[in-house]
């Protein structure tokens, strides 16, 4: 996802700072890692000099100077066809998880139970998941939620099937 997008997704609610485009965004993506002050205000400045958002304000009331952004009509329209497109599909990257799996197999180390430990966090991750989804009866969260669930549930049933894999190359002949 682009996070500059979704910026402009926050925005052509309504003119925001970029604390509050911060807040907002890690509210709508709970699965997600929260987003680095650095990133929305790097993002927001590229936004402007692209002229996709202008300053709206910038007030100053006694603490650090706090600059509001508007969406522009041509943010709108990039926007509206980012909305429109539709992703690919693949190639999905091999995370840190698959570099870890396979450098670990290469070397010889335990793979087997870095896997069972990999397996546990991803299933308090799920469990943590599915109570956050059973808190809300938010739609957009609850879709947000739905998504990282199915990832979840598909490194899990990769994890087994790595484990699995592992477990047959030990007893294979050498």
């Amino acid at each position: 996802m682009s996070v500059s997008h979704a910026l402009l997704g926050v925005l052509a609610e309504g003119p925001a700072h970029g604390y509050d485009l911060k807040r907002i965004h890690d509210e709508r993506f709970p699965g997600a890692k929260p987003l680095a002050y650095g990133q929305v205000y790097a993002a927001l400045a590229k936004l402007e000099r692209d002229g996709l958002v202008e300053v709206a304000e910038t007030l100053q009331d006694g603490g650090p100077e706090r600059t509001t952004y508007a969406i522009t009509p041509l943010g709108r329209d990039e926007l509206d066809a980012w909305l429109a497109t539709a992703e690919h599909a693949g190639p999905y990257p091999a995370g840190e998880l698959v570099r870890k799996t396979v450098t670990a197999l290469r070397l010889g180390g335990d793979t087997a139970g870095f896997l069972a430990r990999q397996r546990a966090v991803h299933l308090a991750a799920m469990k943590h998941q599915l109570q956050l989804q059973d808190s809300t009866t938010d739609t957009a969260a609850r879709i947000v939620i739905d998504h990282t669930v199915s990832h979840l549930d598909a490194e899990l049933g990769w994890l087994e099937s790595a484990a699995a894999r592992v477990a047959e190359a030990g007893k294979a002949p050498a």
